[in-house]
């Protein structure tokens, strides 16, 4: 069952959490009144948190329909009558399980364990992973031979050149309940070059995945203030796994943490969410013709333009945020390009090199 009140979840673990709350039979039938001491516990938003509830059964329900083709989540009065003056009551139809063995259900449960259970709570991956255990366990002949399960000896995902870091699981539960309650969170924060962890508090935005590291962003503590850019002054990424220790606080992040300007995909925009020198540039690369093949197939940006130079070279240019990935990429490329704009990242580029043939020359 869910740490937390269901309420504090994202829709797609509310439903998850919701589907395991029911019950399996009619004479045990909820109301949503009953429904309510698992789903919410805050009586200064019950009001609002009983119609989400209303509206992830109406999902609920609406799930089973279109994938499973069937009515197992059931309402007392049924779905469409006029409940008027009545008192509704719910239940799983207890023939109806999506424990049931098939490619449908597995197809199901392969995905949350994939994608979205990578985004909840540690406690719903485990129950993901056990779920999928479970399935194959009670059929693996059948599992294997059906299409989906044909896929199994077809597909390998290998690993990065390094691994990812160890991640402490009471970290990452702490960040995960400050993120679903919006509260306010102390870190104990070790930075890279740091003898010692610094102690601070960070008002939680999200999560960002790149390649196998996770990172924290957030806000140092800011006062309101009628200009944006004011305020992202104070926006901060931090490596999870050198957040030596997080404590929730019983304190709320401001509201305007969770205005659109600060919205995950405006800070992406925005080039924030990763280490970068500037926000956007516009890169030019002097690239050698047969190493341009792969820059149609995967373009830069999409404004790329390829244009020949003369048999031997292309150039390239494309509107790009100057991220340190970007630094990193344009120095693994260097034996096959050469950056000619902008300057200042052309000089960047140009003393890494300097560096490494130092190290290769000793």
């Amino acid at each position: 069952m869910p740490t937390h009140p269901i309420a504090s979840y994202t829709k797609s673990a509310r439903l998850f959490a919701l589907y395991q709350s029911l019950p399996r039979s009619e004479a045990d039938a909820v109301s949503l009144t009953e429904l309510m001491i698992e789903y919410g516990d805050n009586p200064d938003n019950y009001t609002n948190e009983r119609k989400n509830l209303e509206n992830d059964l109406i999902g609920l329900n609406q799930i089973f329909n279109d994938i499973f083709y069937s009515d197992a989540l059931i309402r007392l009065p049924a779905w469409g009558q006029n409940i008027s003056g009545k008192t509704a009551r719910f239940y799983i139809e207890p023939s109806f399980s999506i424990d049931s063995l098939n490619e449908q259900t597995v197809f199901f449960w392969e995905m949350l364990d994939k994608y979205t259970a990578n985004y909840l709570p540690v406690s719903f991956k485990q129950g993901v992973t056990d779920k999928l255990t479970q399935l194959r366990r009670q059929d693996k002949e059948s599992f294997y031979q059906s299409s989906l399960g044909q896929w199994q000896d077809h597909l390998i995902t290998l690993p990065s050149v390094v691994q990812a870091p160890t991640l402490d699981s009471e970290v990452l539960a702490n960040i995960h309940q400050a993120l679903l309650q919006s509260r306010q969170l102390r870190i104990s924060y070790q930075n890279k070059w740091e003898v010692k962890p610094t102690q601070r508090v960070v008002y939680p935005k999200g999560l960002i995945f790149i390649d196998n590291m996770i990172y924290l962003t957030g806000f140092n503590p800011a006062d309101d203030h009628i200009d944006d850019e004011v305020l992202l002054k104070a926006h901060r990424n931090f490596a999870i796994n050198r957040i030596i220790e997080a404590k929730v606080i019983d304190k709320p992040i401001p509201d305007w943490v969770g205005r659109n300007a600060f919205s995950l995909e405006r800070l992406r925009k925005l080039s924030k969410l990763e280490p970068t020198d500037d926000t956007q540039i516009k890169l030019v690369l002097q690239v050698q013709k047969y190493a341009c093949q792969h820059l149609y197939e995967r373009p830069l940006s999409a404004d790329q333009n390829i244009a020949m130079i003369d048999d031997t070279w292309n150039q390239v240019s494309a509107t790009v945020a100057n991220t340190h990935r970007l630094q990193d990429w344009l120095v693994s490329m260097s034996q096959l390009s050469v950056v000619i704009e902008p300057l200042e990242l052309k000089t960047v580029i140009f003393e890494r090199l300097q560096s490494a043939l130092a190290l290769y020359g000793d």
